[in-house]
């Protein structure tokens, strides 16, 4: 990565700014930022958090604490401070001329592993737009020193460190050549996105928050490799793969991006696109890790999201979607927690207890999405001539054929009466064959 590579010694340092009505605890957040450093190959040598009364508008922290954060520095043969909160460029700046080592905000950070792991164009597309608005702003006084600019595309370092990428007018240009083609990319996953409503498939989109287990899920239900490890951000790009049902012949499920508290604002736009898919979808399971002691506020912050979304009603809370939680890592629960939210999940029919890692509870996950998918099917009769071979495919393929029986010949020969359950999405592709 450049300037710091991976292995990089870091100091997480999470500032604790009072009135600021964090979701997370000081220490959760801490602990996710640890989490965010080592998504990206940082060795985390010492990380704390700091409460601020008063933010300073030059540095954030206090003299003081930034002459504790730089004796920490040198205790722990830090090369980079890792700051869990947004600096402003004259605050980082500031910091860096202070502690004389790279000083990256959580933005930064997060970009940084968004722009590693992004695998499709659109991704990547989305990552530098992000990378750019965020650049732009922290082409403060050192425009014109090279020494002093930030990296073309990371914040870590990398390569193509030259005066003209740091310069306001290109980056203007480059984000506008960006954004068209975006919209081109969106207008393509528009277009596949009717071609599958116009399908009889029905869509369920996994989400959740980061690390929640979508992908060790997704894995587990579609035999598919999707990276799945024990880091933040493992999944960016969303991925799709068809699997069998009950009662459901076949469905696609979707893997999105992990949510995370405070996502920076470019990327809560650069990364709509990427979680429309959501939107498609004829079932949400929100999967949940229950053994993180902040499973609650990780809730609300993917609630909040898919509010955003126009997933959930931000007015009365009714749902556009039916939601179905999925309450995994059941495998880390301790005797009595398992039991105790056991009886919840039982008493709940929106709530599916599972291990995705095991596998225990996954067929009662996959019968639960089942019922769901089927409960909007109407029973239909149908009687069609014997020789329309076609729609008499059809039927056999997409619907639950409940009864067949043979009538007397008709004006087009020999007719045949179908009793056969449909849902709406099936229903219409039926009708327009």
């Amino acid at each position: 990565m450049g300037e710091v590579s991976r292995g990089a010694r870091a100091l997480v340092v999470c500032p604790d700014i009072r009135g600021m009505g964090y979701d997370l605890d000081a220490e959760s957040r801490l602990e996710e930022a640890e989490g965010l450093a080592l998504a990206i190959g940082i060795v985390v040598a010492d990380s704390f958090v700091l409460p601020v009364r008063d933010v300073k508008p030059n540095l954030l922290f206090g003299s003081g604490q930034v002459e504790n954060i730089r004796i920490a520095c040198e205790q722990n043969e830090a090369e980079l401070v890792v700051v869990d909160g947004a600096l402003s460029p004259i605050q980082q700046r500031n910091l860096e001329d202070k502690l004389a080592r790279k000083v990256i905000d959580r933005t930064g950070l997060i970009l940084e592993i968004f722009g590693e792991r992004a695998a499709t164009a659109e991704g990547r597309l989305q990552v530098e737009l992000a990378h750019l608005d965020y650049q732009q702003s922290r082409l403060v006084r050192s425009w014109t020193h090279l020494e002093r600019q930030r990296g073309g595309f990371g914040f870590l370092g990398g390569p193509g460190e030259t005066q003209i990428e740091a310069d306001r007018r290109m980056i203007r240009q480059r984000m506008g050549r960006l954004r068209k083609e975006l919209e081109q990319v969106r207008k393509t996953r528009g277009l596949h996105r009717e071609r599958r409503e116009r399908a009889p498939w029905p869509v369920v989109a996994l989400v959740g928050y980061t690390n929640a287990g979508k992908s060790t899920l997704f894995n587990r239900l579609t035999g598919a490799e999707v990276m799945a490890e024990d880091l933040l951000f493992a999944t960016l790009d969303p991925t799709m793969r068809a699997i069998a049902l009950p009662g459901v012949e076949k469905a696609i499920l979707s893997d999105t991006v992990g949510f995370i508290s405070d996502l920076p604002t470019q990327l809560v736009a650069a990364f709509r696109a990427t979680l429309e898919e959501v939107t498609a979808a004829d079932l949400i399971c929100h999967v949940r890790d229950m053994s993180n002691p902040s499973a609650d506020a990780q809730k609300t912050q993917v609630l909040n999201v898919l509010r955003d979304l126009d997933v959930i009603s931000s007015e009365d809370g009714t749902e556009a979607i039916p939601i179905l939680e999925v309450w995994n890592k059941w495998d880390l629960l301790d005797e009595e927690t398992a039991e105790e939210l056991g009886g919840l999940a039982q008493a709940s029919d929106d709530v599916v207890a599972l291990s995705a890692l095991s596998g225990a509870g996954v067929p009662q996950f996959l019968e639960r999405v089942g019922e769901i998918l089927t409960s909007q099917a109407t029973v239909r009769q149908f009687e069609l001539p014997a020789s329309d071979g076609r729609r008499i495919a059809w039927l056999h393929a997409h619907g639950d054929i409940l009864e067949e029986e043979a009538l007397e010949e008709g004006a087009n020969g020999p007719m045949r009466r179908f009793t056969v359950r449909l849902n709406p999405k099936e229903l219409g592709q039926f009708e327009s064959l």
